[in-house]
């Protein structure tokens, strides 16, 4: 019993020493260019009503929350993800405020999927989230934030991907597809399966014109000359607005001089049915998936009776690391703890101690009573910079 006892569940884990201190470190390198530009950072539940996460509202299936019941019968989860919880809160104390809000946040969640592929069912997450803009320089502001917090936090080659889920929507109007040909046929971009795409579109049969166009997403990536093609596949006047849109993105983030990291996909298709307009991903080498994930969720606040534009990001702090860890380029944290240890009289040791602490240094003051090289030893396996005999 006790041995079973000392070990987590499968998808969690613990987090200690040097590598938690290196995870702060990232915290806050990424944070603090969060906070440059003006993002106050809010602290929302970790478990919320079951409706706040519900498919309506477009977030994880609910077969992959953890559920569970309060005294009164009402259905709770754990947070599956920010987002919505942020647009519920907005709702709630910023109701009537019309002037662009800036939130930053830094928690974990929690999704239960059976699926781990060497995922975490808790992992950290640090995003920020831009209310009541609907502008391309909001767009804009929110990809070169992104951008510029990354290479804050170490990390030297990596790629925005950009799409604008607009346009496949556009395309998929154009065809006339129902919500559930729709639902079916983003499935099958996302998983770039063009066999499964073209199937169910000829069982439905779509026009060959507009098979033709939904297909022709997955070749639509790219440097910004694809959007001119992008633009010509177009059928429909949504499709060439969101083409447009992305122009006038891109030629923002060349005045911030970030456009070096950007490329464009039109297939990117989100499994959040929240997202409205453009959207956008982080990639580095040795991460396995995307680092950041972010977009417009224009109707979202509307779900919690607040009529408001917005974007955000979130980037998986756990997988960032993973991948500055790979890279050999994971930021030392700034490590100021020193062991004391002394032999004789505790009072001048403790004098010795209470200096260092009052300098900003972390002392822990220890009596000598094993061989020197135990402590040295012990030292180095748990993140002492310095070992100080007194």
């Amino acid at each position: 019993m006790g041995k079973r006892l000392v070990h987590t569940p499968e998808g969690v884990r613990d987090i200690y020493g040097k590598e938690y201190a290196s995870k702060q470190t990232i915290q806050k390198l990424f944070g603090d260019k969060l906070h440059s530009y003006g993002y106050q950072d809010i602290q929302t539940p970790t478990f919320e009503f079951f409706d706040v996460f519900s498919r309506e509202i477009g977030t994880t299936p609910s077969k992959e929350l953890y559920k569970f019941f309060d005294k009164e019968g009402n259905t709770l989860v754990l947070r599956p993800d920010f987002t919505p919880s942020i647009a519920r809160c907005a709702a709630k104390y910023f109701m009537d405020e019309n002037i662009p809000l800036r939130f930053c946040y830094l928690g974990n969640n929690f999704i239960n999927t059976g699926n781990l592929q060497g995922k975490l069912k808790e992992t950290t997450q640090m995003g920020a989230e831009l209310l009541g803009d609907a502008s391309p320089e909001a767009d804009a502001e929110m990809i070169a934030m992104l951008v510029e917090a990354l290479r804050n936090s170490g990390l030297k080659e990596f790629q925005v991907s950009v799409g604008q889920i607009d346009y496949f929507k556009g395309l998929c109007a154009h065809a006339q597809l129902d919500e559930e040909t729709e639902f079916e046929l983003r499935e099958f971009i996302s998983n770039r399966n063009e066999f499964g795409a073209q199937e169910l579109l000829l069982n439905k049969k779509i026009p060959e014109q507009s098979i033709q166009a939904l297909l022709g997403v997955n070749n639509l990536f790219g440097s910004y000359e694809i959007l001119d093609r992008a633009s010509e596949a177009a059928d429909n006047p949504r499709s060439q607005k969101a083409v447009e849109r992305l122009k006038q993105v891109y030629e923002l983030l060349k005045v911030y001089g970030v456009d070096p990291y950007i490329s464009f996909d039109l297939a990117m298709v989100s499994k959040y049915n929240y997202y409205t307009g453009v959207i956008f991903s982080a990639y580095t080498y040795q991460a396995g998936s995307a680092v950041a994930k972010g977009g417009r969720y224009d109707n979202l606040l509307e779900k919690f009776g607040k009529t408001a534009p917005a974007t955000g990001f979130v980037v998986m702090i756990d997988d960032l690391m993973t991948a500055l860890t790979r890279q050999k380029i994971c930021p030392e944290p700034e490590n100021k703890s020193l062991l004391l240890l002394y032999d004789g009289d505790f009072r001048s040791a403790l004098e010795r101690a209470r200096e260092y602490r009052e300098q900003g240094y972390s002392a822990v003051l220890m009596k000598l009573e094993q061989p020197r090289e135990r402590y040295t030893r012990f030292a180095a396996d748990n993140n002492f910079s310095q070992v100080i005999f007194v």
